[in-house]
């Protein structure tokens, strides 16, 4: 690989005891790009995510950004390296307001002599402009962020994370709960962070949500990487085969229709 890319990951294995999670798992992900990390369950998206978060370290290969090595002992780690990342459950306290949880303890401050306190307007104000460059308008930021949708919550934690300094966003699964008007919503953010300079790692298990985002394309099976791949060297049928595991799938498929449970035109599309 190339020295030239923000992060990039060479030959990475994570075994627990006998049990191989990862086996020889390399891409790259640049600033102002998406790479997608697509598999089923199983299929290791979640060890890569907690290496990459300093939750776990590899037991093999190499992490370097900028092209020097680095090692992450800790979460701690990670976000020093510039690495956010966005869980599922989105770390939220869904009674709090907007611009509390887009601060969570790390609120702009006034302080005179040794009293200090919460700058509110400046805060409120700050949330309101990063939440607007992601394309939402948030009318009130005293609102609960209960009382948003999933795919504005994910809004928010990307925000959050852009002004905070993230130089890589990772986010775990943002669509798997949504619908397809939200999932929409959160796919536009991706683009957004994406147009900001933002080096964005997209975990899914949906190809339909990754190819229209993505720049760059690494398939899971099973723990083993079935390659990484620009977009122009890959198509979404060809990813799909790749992620559900052609052959198998095939292998499957055969099977069904010698059982007699399923018949050949059940498995050919219409013209």
């Amino acid at each position: 690989m190339a020295e030239d890319h923000l992060l990039e990951l060479d030959n990475i294995d994570k075994y627990y005891g006998n049990i191989i999670a990862l086996r020889d798992v390399s891409t790259f992900v640049n600033s102002g790009e998406v790479t997608c990390v697509l598999g089923d369950n199983g299929a290791g998206k979640s060890t890569l995510i907690k290496i990459l978060a300093g939750v776990h370290q590899q037991t093999e290969g190499t992490i370097r950004m900028n092209g020097e090595e680095v090692r992450f002992g800790s979460p701690r780690d990670a976000l020093s390296n510039g690495i956010a990342t966005v869980y599922q459950d989105l770390a939220m306290v869904p009674l709090m307001s907007v611009w509390r949880n887009f601060f969570l303890g790390a609120e702009p401050t006034k302080r005179i002599g040794p009293l200090k306190w919460i700058d509110k307007p400046q805060a409120k104000r700050i949330a309101k402009e990063e939440m607007a460059k992601m394309g939402i308008d948030i009318r009130d930021t005293e609102q609960p962020v209960g009382t948003l949708s999933g795919g504005e919550r994910q809004s928010v934690a990307i925000a959050r994370a852009g002004y905070f300094g993230a130089r890589v966003l990772i986010l775990d699964e943002p669509t798997s709960a949504l619908g397809v008007k939200q999932s929409g919503v959160v796919l536009k953010r991706i683009v957004e962070a994406r147009n900001q300079g933002l080096a964005v790692i997209f975990i899914t298990h949906n190809p339909r949500h990754a190819y229209p985002v993505g720049n760059r394309f690494l398939i899971l099976n099973r723990g083993q990487s079935m390659g990484s791949f620009a977009k122009e060297e890959i198509s979404i049928d060809e990813l799909t085969q790749l992620m559900a595991g052609g052959a198998e799938l095939q292998a499957l498929e055969h099977e069904l229709e010698a059982a007699g449970t399923i018949r050949h035109e059940d498995l050919t599309t219409p013209d």
